[in-house]
């Protein structure tokens, strides 16, 4: 007998459901047409479809020629930059042979950029960083545009691939999907000894062949990084939302239970396809339930507060208007049942061994906290995800019921013990506008911060200012003109040392931004995505320096305490971003940021 479903999911799902009665009906409506008449294949003339297959072999030429059989697409993210998606090298040849191994073909339908943020935070190239998500979704769209394929699995794991592919995969809902994921690295240096290492070079107490060190000793080998940010915040939604198979999202990559779980991924894409016996688009898989699940998810894990823009984004892409508003009514009743740096101080490996996703969604659904009669690849409800893969004596893949106690209380807990009672993202809202804080791992005694602003333009600034001994004070650094219309919202992980520095001395400090700073925020108090952003009049353009600033992360307020007629009346600052416009390409991304949608819709141009 399940759970009733708690009343505050309910209230929140149905509320979402009659906001989205239009553009939700819209969308279905759109991808039913796109899947009638059969396979597509069958409508191309000869000419098309003698492209499409000219390339294959004599055995997958001959079963496209026929047409009676599942053509999978393949939409690859890989490069050999990246760690988390190298492994994605030999997926391709994998999936073929299991493929013509069950009587059916597989094509890599094309490739979409990869970004890793690590590379770029704190460079120019990172202007780029979130505007790539759009550009994934439109390189996915183009991938699929030959309209070959009765099935697609999508290759991708880090910060905006995965969001990127599910909007290109969602303007393709009327064909099944699943994302195959690649799995972490080993386990390196713990993420704390690495950030020790950081705010020591802040100060000047360690030199850059050290912090090198210590930064190749955490990100050393191919796998995902293993911290908890937006790549592996990513890894939980897709397992959450029913897109991935079970227990598949921390699997280390190159191994024999990795390699079992890509090839049950082809078996199930054919099976859910119209040839299969399971016919189950992508587009009926992410609904309002599934949407509200992921959002649960992220609350019950302390995920990246960059899905408040990405969420947003993929509900949007299946006709779903999901609002901040409803990740806040939420958050009260969602415990953090997970601690994985930078909310502790262990890492998804050791997330994984004390019993990972499958732990955690068996809690939830136990509470009534998610939905548990969604569709899954998996081809059950979401009670099929509260198992845990293995191989047999024989090789074969095997799935059993998760422990009903967890591995290690450490990283991850029962209902019955939560870490706190909320998953500490919450949303901020004053005369400044609206914003996001993540307090999971901010002291108790810095959830309220009252200090006069110091107002930048650019994240360097605070850096030379840090040197300079001027910041030496209680102060919220205001760091503006970071929005997506003004320079794409790029993260700002180079604040990171030099304020923690500062709240180590004792100082009571807060950031406050309309640009971004993800799943790695840490301890100290960080307001982000404020909007209106600064290049829209918002009215965080009007703050000055000296000007006393009220952050209340338990109140969920965020206010200048200044004379509201006084503050209305300054005209808002402006700034010369010209030096942000070109080189690293960006010029050629102009159009993305005149288009670009406020941080709580999305912050997207799609």
């Amino acid at each position: 007998m399940s759970t009733p479903l708690h009343p505050v999911v309910a209230e929140v799902t149905a509320r979402l459901r009659e906001r989205s009665r239009d553009t939700r009906a819209a969308y279905l409506a759109r991808i039913a047409a796109a899947g009638t008449g059969g396979t597509h294949r069958e409508r191309l003339s000869c000419g098309n479809l003698a492209h499409g297959f000219a390339a294959c072999g004599p055995h997958d030429k001959a079963a496209l020629r026929e047409g009676h059989t599942p053509n999978l697409g393949i939409v690859t993210s890989y490069n050999d930059m990246l760690s988390a998606h190298q492994p994605y090298e030999r997926y391709p040849e994998l999936i073929r042979r299991i493929a013509r191994e069950s009587g059916i073909t597989a094509q890599v339908a094309g490739g979409v950029p990869a970004m890793c943020d690590g590379v770029t935070q704190g460079r120019e190239g990172m202007e780029l960083s979130l505007f790539s998500r759009d550009l994934i979704a439109m390189a996915t769209a183009v991938s699929l545009s030959h309209d070959m394929f009765d099935g697609t699995l999508y290759l991708g794991i880090c910060d905006k691939i995965v969001p990127g592919l599910l909007i290109g995969a969602l303007s393709f809902g009327h064909l099944p999907g699943i994302f195959v994921p690649g799995g972490p690295m080993p386990s390196g240096i713990t993420n704390e000894q690495k950030s020790k290492v950081r705010q020591a070079y802040a100060e000047g107490k360690a030199n850059r062949a050290e912090l090198l060190e210590a930064e190749a000793a955490a990100y050393h080998a191919p796998g995902t990084c293993t911290f908890y940010g937006t790549a592996n915040s990513n890894q939980m939604l897709m397992e959450i939302m029913g897109l991935h198979l079970p227990g598949a999202s921390f699997v280390a990559p190159d191994t024999p239970l990795r390699d079992a779980l890509t090839a049950e991924a082809v078996h199930r894409v054919a099976a859910l396809s119209a040839h299969g016996d399971n016919h189950l688009p992508i587009g009926h898989i992410v609904d309002e339930r599934a949407i509200i699940n992921g959002v649960i998810g992220l609350h019950a894990t302390g995920g990246s507060t960059n899905h408040l823009l990405h969420l947003v984004a993929m509900a949007r892409a299946a006709g779903i208007q999901l609002r901040w508003d409803d990740f806040d009514a939420l958050s009260s009743v969602v415990p953090l049942l997970a601690r994985v740096y930078p909310n502790g101080y262990a890492d998804v490996n050791q997330f994984h061994d004390a019993g990972g996703m499958a732990f955690l969604i068996d809690q939830l659904l136990g509470a009534g906290l998610l939905h548990g009669d969604v569709r899954t690849v998996f081809g059950t409800g979401l009670d099929g995800y509260a198992q845990v893969p293995s191989l047999d004596a024989s090789g074969a893949l095997q799935w059993t019921p998760v422990a009903k106690e967890s591995g290690n209380r450490g990283v991850l807990r029962g209902m019955a013990e939560p870490f706190r009672a909320d998953g500490g993202l919450r949303m901020l809202a004053g005369n400044l506008g609206r914003a996001v804080i993540k307090v999971s791992s901010v002291p108790d005694d810095r959830q309220v911060i009252e200090a006069p602003a110091v107002v930048f333009h650019d994240q360097d600034e605070v850096r030379k200012a840090f040197e300079r001994g001027e910041l030496n004070r209680d102060f919220i650094a205001v760091v503006r003109f970071q929005g997506p219309r003004a320079i794409g919202m790029p993260e700002l992980h180079k604040l990171t040392p030099t304020l923690a520095v500062l709240q180590d001395r004792g100082y009571r400090i807060a950031l406050l931004t309309d640009g971004r700073m993800s799943g790695a925020s840490g301890r100290v108090p960080a307001a982000i995505h404020v909007t209106p952003e600064a290049q829209a009049q918002g009215a965080i353009a009007r703050i000055r320096d000296g000007d006393l600033i009220r952050l209340d992360a338990t109140r969920g307020t965020l206010d200048v305490l200044v004379d509201a007629s006084e503050f209305a009346s300054r005209a808002p600052a402006t700034a010369d971003l010209s030096s942000h416009h070109s080189g690293m390409g960006r010029e050629l991304f102009g159009l993305f940021r005149q288009a670009a949608a406020e941080a709580d819709l999305g912050a997207g141009v799609l």
